[in-house]
């Protein structure tokens, strides 16, 4: 997957970084003996949240169910399992690194590698995944309000920074990047995004030789003197949005494959089929004929699929109490598999409007029943769970210790409505605040926000919108602060400049902090693991200092398989069972 990133959890709560976390289970094919395992046949997915674009790179884009269908319909250089570790395919091609001072790696595609159009995955592909998460053309300074970002990339783009464009290889299929600086998760840094001869066409240009042109003159930009460019606007304004569709679109560019499945049909708001790509041999070859993805919402709306045989996969986001709806699901030939996910929910608070006045911040933090959210949401999931108290460390890390008792955390340990009417001084400041409607978790997390923070003169408005809209309006005018959640591949440190970084592509709440950036860029460069942490533990108190937000809980998964089906396997990152589902088959 390319440009690894943290994923936006829409469900509850692809780069080592961060993502913002159908029908009958027994229709298709007839399965066929392929030596003791059976191909063919299908199988249903039941997922909390709608699709809303093809294009998970993008900061709207940029939701855990976008990134799970991207996954399933494309494929790369290389792919992370269940215990993070970084798994190559060689089939689909390979990457070396050629130098070390300066940094040089070269990827190259395998030959016969292609499109669900036929249109060959090749260097092209490759310059305009660069192109859009390298950050090379941008001019903008996010602190004077000038110039402009043009790909809207959600991972932080300073790591894949380049000095120079590109060295396309001879045979077409290849480029060379030479890296600005030593880049610690060069390994994870980049991969094939989408077919830049789509993008071509749909930004006005003959065809993907165009586009490498107009990428190869373009200067670098230069935010002390911005200049608009044009044509690389036209391009780069489809690469940002041309992809988002909640229905099927009319033009199957928009949605093409060079991954083991194709999507077949949409219905908005409810499924997604996915059929077998004939063609795909450059990875590992899936078993089933058909997925179909199905939007079921609650947990309750997702276990009664799975019991009535209209789910075969369920993976919900569970709160208190939903545990119960999981026993004895084992006794009626039901695997359910329990554990932990590298991601998070947490409260964010824009750096402007109410909020711009930091003891406002500070104030409205106060009030924040982080315990009550805990038990209410997390309750007997986690054995003596408690709110987490670090914006950049899961409490397995062994920094996580260490880090908590000096990182300011302990200011917001409990509530204090008194300390946050005091700040007040009798003002009752207006808060709008954005989430998810069709989460339960973060509705119930609102909730008791809401209801906390008046008690200290706070006026709290709802600004939740539905899952497939929510995420779209992160980083606008339309709310004073978020909840939201990361989760992370648990792979490499990119994760933290891409939120907190100025002007990064997922730093949705305006936070800028020139020493953090400092520190975020030595944390880029560094392969010392010792070092990467004492650094993000820096980072982690300066973000704590600024009254930023407020970490509120790790999140957990439950996942639960019919007996039909074999090969899911759960994992914690933002793919959830997703990571290898070529092995999911019939028994």
């Amino acid at each position: 997957m390319p440009l690894r990133r943290l994923v936006k959890l829409i469900s509850s709560a692809a780069a080592a970084a961060l993502v913002l976390a159908g029908c009958s289970g027994g229709g298709g094919a007839l399965p066929v003996v392929v030596g003791e395992a059976k191909r063919g046949g299908s199988a249903t997915v039941a997922e909390v949240n709608a699709l809303s674009s093809f294009n998970p790179f993008s900061t709207d884009g940029n939701t855990d169910i976008n990134s799970k269908v991207w996954y399933a319909t494309h494929s790369g250089f290389y792919y992370v399992d269940d215990s993070a570790k970084v798994v190559r395919n060689e089939k689909f091609g390979r990457y070396e690194k050629i130098s070390d001072q300066p940094l040089k790696v070269r990827y190259t595609v395998n030959e016969g590698v292609k499109w669900s159009d036929g249109e060959a995955v090749d260097a092209g592909d490759l310059v305009l995944a660069w192109a859009a998460g390298s950050g090379y053309f941008d001019d903008a300074d996010p602190v004077a309000g000038t110039g402009r970002r043009y790909f809207s990339a959600a991972s932080d783009t300073s790591g894949l920074a380049t000095t120079v464009f590109p060295e396309i290889g001879g045979d077409g299929r290849s480029i060379t990047l030479e890296y600005g600086s030593p880049y610690a998760d060069w390994e994870v840094a980049f991969d094939v995004g989408l077919p830049a001869h789509v993008v071509a066409a749909k930004g006005g240009l003959n065809d993907e030789d165009d586009l490498i042109e107009l990428l190869r003159d373009s200067p670098r930009g230069d935010a002390e003197q911005p200049v608009l460019n044009a044509d690389l606007q036209v391009v780069s304004s489809f690469w940002n949005s041309g992809f988002d569709a909640k229905t099927l679109p009319g033009d199957p560019a928009i949605y093409l494959s060079n991954g083991p499945y194709i999507v077949r049909d949409i219905i908005p708001e409810a499924s997604v089929t996915l059929v077998r790509n004939k063609d795909y041999v450059w990875g590992p070859e899936p078993y089933l004929d058909e997925i179909t993805i199905q939007f079921t919402g609650a947990v309750t709306a997702a276990v009664d699929a799975l019991k009535s045989g209209r789910a075969d996969i369920i993976s919900p986001q569970p709160s208190a109490g939903s545990e119960d709806l999981f026993n004895g699901l084992e006794g009626q030939g039901i695997a359910v598999q329990r554990y932990s996910q590298s991601g998070y929910d947490h409260l964010d608070l824009n750096f402007s409007g109410v909020f711009a006045d930091g003891k406002i911040r500070e104030a409205f933090l106060k009030t924040v029943p982080r315990q009550d959210i805990v038990e209410e949401i997390v309750g007997d999931q986690m054995p003596d769970a408690k709110p987490l108290d670090s914006h950049v460390f899961l409490p397995s890390h062994p920094k996580y210790t260490e880090t908590v008792k000096g990182n300011g955390s302990t200011d917001y340990a409990e509530v204090d409505i008194d300390g946050a009417a005091s700040l007040l001084d009798g003002a009752t400041p207006t808060v709008r605040i954005l989430y998810n409607r069709d989460n339960p978790n973060r509705v119930q997390a609102f909730e008791l926000i809401r209801d906390s923070a008046a008690l200290a003169g706070f006026r709290v408005i709802d600004a939740g919108q539905g899952n497939a809209d929510w995420a779209k309006a992160l980083g606008g005018g339309s709310y004073d602060a978020a909840i939201l959640g990361w989760i992370s591949t648990g792979v490499g440190v990119g994760r933290v400049p891409q939120i907190f970084r100025t002007g990064a592509g997922s730093n949705f709440n305006g936070y800028s902090d020139a020493d953090a950036d400092k520190v975020m860029q030595q944390l880029s460069n560094t392969t010392d693991l010792a070092k990467q942490d004492e650094l993000m533990a820096e980072i982690d108190k300066r973000v704590w200092e600024s009254d930023y937000g407020l970490p509120l809980y790790q999140t957990t998964g439950t996942t639960a398989v019919a007996g039909r089906v074999t090969g899911v396997k759960a994992s914690g990152g933002p793919l959830g069972v997703w990571w290898n589902v070529w092995e999911w088959r019939l028994n």
